[in-house]
């Protein structure tokens, strides 16, 4: 993986403002550095400039240096990811007359697709990639984001023209850039503690959608969908049966983990105790290959410890084992350097122990295959189970609904649960389902009245889901949730939060679940085939049983226990006090600091279901602390 920028001029640039070019692109790329600690480079020409920051994974020579051109004076790239499928596509431009090749890399695969093929030729690529190539003839930038969001790209105007950049900072730092706050993502943010779709807190800065490009030709700029999900959705799969299912499954997710082990350097795996790093770490087997494995625990995990299971795993495929014990000390600093890393708000507390497990492996290995994907893929989360039995939900009384929240987190869940699913609007149903907030104590109950309205006149939190529910309503609710999780909440929270915890220590996570080889299989399949009963993950269950352990095919679901509530009721709520409370950072926000103080007191007495509010707010002000002051 790699950190790419780059700044295209406006048609009538002035010698003046290409000079200015080679000032802002070095700053840019400086701001990617994590993301590319190997080497850097820079290529100017009259109209665009791009950067890029190396963290070398395959071709470790100066043949795999970027900005990449194919001749002197004519394609250039910029590129980040890995192009999985590299050495068949390879293989067809060799059969096509491409024959003087300079290394083995992918990014050169994919400048020449471009070469041979134009746009449609990139439209081969499979993997995960963020990439910028320049072509001077029709003088066309294309940016080109993956199928599913797993690699990011932001863009904005500045005052040289468009600049563009893997992080939201990047961009930033060519300056010039509208950093006023986007309300809409504000909203978005409160209800579910990020951003969605294309949008950032920033109104200048947009991020390009998973499967889209954007191309500036001809002094037009114009974003448009190179692949949409329904390509895979409707068409036929080829299992006739549940048995003819599993062992399709089985082969693609051995096939997607194999081209995925292909590095030049050591690919190791997160391994922790549940389905989805067991089906990787057990394919990795079938392919022959022994990565090493590594499980964290952590001091400030009171509520699952994944080692058990994950020793268990390791044994069985007799697998190198590596126990990482992961402190809390320097919390304040951690999520400080996470807050710069995201370049936005971002409150999915599993950041803070995956950037810290990153953080421990870094210098030993540079590549990790993990499991982020399956509970999307495969239908992992409760909220599925609920969906596919909601006519049994949905005789709850609502009469029974204060009762139930103030019995506890579990009362609070259950009744969130009931009055979701209850919804009629199948976009409050999904939205509602993906966000502890609820209607009776909605995130706006901390900003002053005034903001208050404003947000609630002009915005609409649930506005993706609304997107969503149309673009799927021919599905039945379980499928359309699962779409909705892929398009929306995946690239937006889960995506996101694995590039920046592990790139901000320079390391590659692949996400072998979400391959083209596994999602354009599975994500036809019947619903019923994914949850049977009140069984989830049932067709990935069936394709593991025989390869490991039962008792982690059968166990419950695992996960990162991440106790934010409990740090802000002791050793963070001094300092999130102090913090939420300074009236400047009200002031910007439109808070209200004597709602906000009520609530700190009432969560360190006894939660009542504010917890994760609370703990957006602090990361809100972290990032607060960090932005450029705002500018129009």
């Amino acid at each position: 993986m790699c950190g790419i920028c780059g700044i295209l001029l406006c048609s009538d640039a002035t010698s003046d403002a290409r000079r200015e070019v080679a000032v802002r692109l070095p700053r840019m790329s400086g701001a990617l550095a994590r993301r590319g600690p190997d080497a850097q480079g820079h290529l100017i020409t009259d109209r665009v400039g791009l950067g890029h920051r190396r963290l070398s994974i395959l071709e470790l020579s100066d043949a795999g240096a970027q900005p990449m051109t194919l001749r002197d004076g004519g394609l250039v790239i910029s590129y980040n990811g890995e192009v999985y499928n590299h050495g068949e596509l390879r293989r067809q431009l060799e059969s096509s007359g491409d024959s003087q090749w300079r290394g083995h890399s992918d990014t050169e695969v994919v400048l020449r697709l471009y070469a041979r093929w134009g746009l449609e030729g990139l439209k081969r690529i499979e993997g995960i990639f963020a990439l910028a190539i320049w072509d001077p003839v029709p003088r066309r930038l294309v940016l080109m984001r993956d199928r599913l969001g797993v690699k990011p790209l932001y863009y904005g105007n500045c005052g040289l023209g468009l600049a563009f950049a893997s992080e939201i900072n990047a961009v930033l730092a060519a300056g010039g850039v509208n950093t006023s706050m986007d309300d809409q993502a504000f909203r978005e943010y409160l209800w579910f503690g990020n951003t969605h779709a294309d949008r950032t807190f920033y109104r200048g800065v947009r991020q390009l959608l998973p499967g889209h490009w954007l191309i500036a030709e001809a002094g037009a700029v114009r974003t448009e969908p190179w692949f949409r999900i329904e390509e895979w959705v409707e068409q036929p799969h080829s299992a006739g049966s549940f048995t003819d299912a599993v062992r399709l499954v089985k082969d693609a997710i051995d096939g997607a983990v194999r081209r995925q082990l292909v590095a030049d350097v050591p690919v190791g795996l997160f391994l922790s105790g549940g389905l989805d790093s067991a089906a990787i770490a057990s394919a990795s087997r079938a392919a022959g290959a022994v990565p090493s494995a590594f499980t964290a625990t952590f001091e400030f995990d009171s509520t699952v410890n994944e080692l058990s299971n994950a020793t268990t795993v390791a044994a069985h495929l007799k697998l190198p084992h590596a126990h990482l014990e992961v402190g809390s000390s320097g919390l304040w600093h951690v999520m400080e350097t996470l807050a710069a890393a995201h370049g936005e708000p971002f409150a999915d507390a599993a950041n803070i122990p995956l950037y810290l497990m990153a953080r421990a492996l870094s210098g030993s290995v540079k590549v990790v295959l993990q499991g982020d994907g399956g509970d999307e893929m495969f239908a992992g989360y409760r909220r599925y189970a609920v969906l596919r039995h909601s006519h049994w939900w949905r005789l709850w009384p609502s009469a029974l609904t204060p009762t139930a929240r103030i019995m506890g987190e579990l009362g609070r869940r259950f009744a969130r649960m009931a009055s979701s699913v209850g919804a009629s609007d199948p976009a409050l149903r999904m939205g509602r389902l993906l966000t502890v907030n609820t209607p009776d104590c909605p995130p706006e109950s901390l900003l002053l009245g005034d903001r208050r309205r404003e947000l609630e006149s002009n915005t609409d939190p649930f506005l993706a889901y609304r997107h969503a529910a149309t673009r799927f309503a021919g599905h039945d609710a379980v499928q359309q949730m699962l779409l909705t999780d892929l398009t929306v909440q995946l690239p937006s929270q889960f995506l996101a939060k694995v590039d920046r915890a592990t790139m901000a220590v320079g390391i590659e996570a692949r996400v072998p679940l979400l391959d083209e080889q596994v999602a354009r299989l599975v994500i036809g399949m019947p619903t019923q085939w994914k949850v049977r009963g009140l069984e989830k993950k049932a067709l990935l269950r069936a394709a593991l049983r025989g390869r490991i352990p039962d008792q982690i095919i059968d166990g419950p679901k695992t996960g990162f226990g991440v106790p934010y509530e409990q740090w802000l009721r002791t050793n963070l709520f001094d300092g999130t006090r102090e913090r939420l409370l300074d009236r400047s950072f009200a002031t910007r926000l439109g808070l209200c600091t004597e709602a906000i103080e009520s609530e700190l007191q009432k969560h360190r007495d006894r939660p009542a279901g504010t917890g994760f509010l609370l703990w957006s707010l602090l990361q809100a002000c972290l990032w607060d602390t960090q932005r450029p002051s705002p500018s129009v």
